[in-house]
């Protein structure tokens, strides 16, 4: 267990939050790795929070012009230098032995393409309870009938996978990577919590409604996935019902102790 791992990135407006995500990756127990953030000309103070981190495993890198986290991940991807891949927004955390448990079960078990648990915390880092899975094993149709992973959990062998890059959509662009990745393996869940999302950010897809989430999945299908109409309406609506499934049977409240 010594291949390194190349942390994707991308970043908007997030100098709130960035700086504990950075660390939790600096924490990490496996700490042959390379982060490349990706900063899409945020306005906030994003860069100089960096830049006061001190770590030459960290590559920053900001766009030209605001392009969106599909231009972002993709730039990030071509520059990565490392057999494993692995995914964290700017504003979600890692438990200290993420990398170091997930590549040690990718390995064992010889799977190129795995996701974990993750925790769900709010907008201030305060704990929701909240545990999210998911199923043992994603196939193609598994992956088209949801978007089952959390990014900031999955990870892949790009020496299996290659180079992964994905067309040029505001929204979804997670979802489209895996839609890539799952038509050459299948996902493999690690059921262990090893991540929190921060859900409720202000801008973050997790606030936007209903009909928003719709036309996003549409033109995921439509776009990035070049089907037709009708199949992008009905993978839409696919995708729906098992959003719902999802919630009913993934998604779970944590007992409290005591």
């Amino acid at each position: 267990m010594s291949d390194l791992v190349s942390i994707i990135m991308p970043s908007y407006n997030t100098a709130q939050y960035i700086a504990e995500t950075i660390q939790s990756v600096i924490n990490q127990s496996y700490q042959n790795w390379e982060l490349i953030i990706v900063d899409d000309c945020s306005t906030d103070d994003t860069d100089i929070v960096v830049k006061k981190i001190k770590d030459s495993r960290i590559k920053y890198l900001r766009n030209e012009k605001n392009s969106g986290a599909a231009a972002s991940r993709n730039r990030a991807l071509r520059i990565a230098n490392g057999r494993w891949v692995a995914f964290l927004d700017s504003d979600d955390l890692w438990k200290p032995e993420k990398l170091e448990k997930q590549i040690r079960f990718m390995t064992k078990k010889k799977y190129c393409f795995s996701y974990t648990d993750y925790e769900e915390i709010d907008a201030d880092g305060n704990k929701t309870n909240i545990i999210v899975t998911g199923p043992k094993v994603i196939t193609q149709t598994g992956m088209f009938n949801y978007c089952w992973p959390g990014c900031l959990t999955v990870m892949y062998d790009r020496k299996k996978i290659g180079l992964i890059q994905i067309e040029d959509i505001r929204k979804n662009n997670d979802y489209a990577m895996w839609l890539k990745i799952c038509k050459k393996a299948r996902c493999y869940l690690l059921d262990e919590v090893l991540a929190e999302y921060r859900r409720g950010r202000n801008g973050s897809i997790s606030t936007h409604g209903y009909q928003e989430l719709v036309k996003w999945h549409y033109r995921l299908f439509r776009f990035a996935e070049k089907e037709n109409c009708f199949s992008s309406l009905i993978n839409t609506v696919r995708n729906m019902i098992f959003g719902i499934y999802k919630k009913k049977k993934y998604v779970k409240k944590k007992m409290l102790e005591g």
